[in-house]
């Protein structure tokens, strides 16, 4: 199996983890080593890329959006 494959597959276990309610990440680790034979440094590290691209998610989430309409008012405002 190549790292992609493995990598996608650790997502989608701790994923069906936490679907299932599951909250201490120890407990998540194991039955994912358990359920998958990888080794544990693996779906920590696996674990710690979820995260991070949840946080990136979150932070595009949050971030402010340019207001398009703010430009439109000016122009229309410009033009009395």
């Amino acid at each position: 199996m190549n790292r992609t494959t493995q990598s996608t597959n650790i997502k989608q276990a701790i994923n069906n983890l936490l679907d299932k309610g599951l909250t201490d990440k120890q407990d998540i680790y194991t039955k994912v080593v358990e359920e998958l034979g990888v080794p544990r440094p693996t779906v920590r590290r696996v674990a710690r890329d979820l995260r991070n691209e949840l946080l990136q998610k979150i932070k595009i989430l949050q971030s402010e959006v340019p207001e398009v309409e703010g430009n439109s008012k000016e122009t229309v405002g410009s033009s009395d």
